[in-house]
């Protein structure tokens, strides 16, 4: 692809994919935070049946969003080798520090972390997911004649290391977010006299989404 062959073009893609999965992350985010609610997991299991039954979503968005996260990563590695190559040539002085953040700096290892973790959480309910309904043929989502998804994802939470592992993941990911988000709106263009919203914005969305989800995490391991 044409647009992938300069650094201007590989920085636009990366910061298109970092959008998709933003908002993957929000939506995610939006459908688990109903975990908490005083329904006893009700909504929770008619959200999660409805995305895990529904064609659109299992066909068309499900395959998208895997492709997203493979993308992201893949450029992600791509710029941060392209980085270093260009590193390569001396300077009488440089003071890396002086010219970004330790958190710009440190992206590559943040990134695959995360990365980790997504492969963990992966193996921890998308593999389960998939074994059940593609493989056992079970697209009922019952169990015992009840929608088995609350019930899943709080024996999930019940070991403390599992529920340390993705306190770990998300205050990764909101280091990650830190720079990333930022980063993403100024390789589109989208600074300038939008720069003091967006930074307001940003902040909101790199604490709130992670703390959010370590909150889900925490209060369906202490209310099992």
């Amino acid at each position: 692809m044409g647009l992938l062959k300069s650094s201007i073009g590989r920085k636009f893609a990366m910061a298109l994919s970092a959008f998709f999965l933003m908002f993957f992350l929000l939506q995610h985010f939006a459908i688990n935070i109903t975990s908490i609610f005083p329904d006893n997991g009700a909504t929770f299991n008619k959200l999660s049946h409805f995305m895990g039954t529904n064609g659109l979503v299992q066909y068309v968005m499900q395959p998208i969003l895997i492709f997203g996260v493979v993308f992201h990563f893949v450029m992600g590695f791509i710029l941060e080798l392209k980085n270093n190559s260009a590193r390569k040539v001396s300077y009488a002085k440089n003071n890396g520090a002086a010219n970004s953040t330790r958190m710009s700096r440190n992206m590559m290892w943040s990134g695959g972390f995360i990365l980790v973790f997504i492969i963990i959480h992966f193996i921890d309910f998308w593999f389960p997911e998939i074994n059940t309904k593609f493989i056992q043929g079970d697209w009922s989502g019952l169990h015992d004649g009840e929608f088995r998804y609350f019930h899943e994802l709080q024996h999930k939470f019940q070991p403390m290391w599992r529920v340390g592992l993705y306190v770990l993941g998300f205050v990764f990911l909101a280091l990650h977010l830190l720079h990333g988000f930022n980063s993403a709106f100024q390789s589109v263009g989208a600074n300038n006299k939008y720069t003091k919203g967006l930074k307001t914005f940003s902040k909101i969305y790199v604490i709130g989404i992670p703390a959010g989800f370590i909150i889900i995490a925490l209060v369906n391991h202490f209310n099992h």
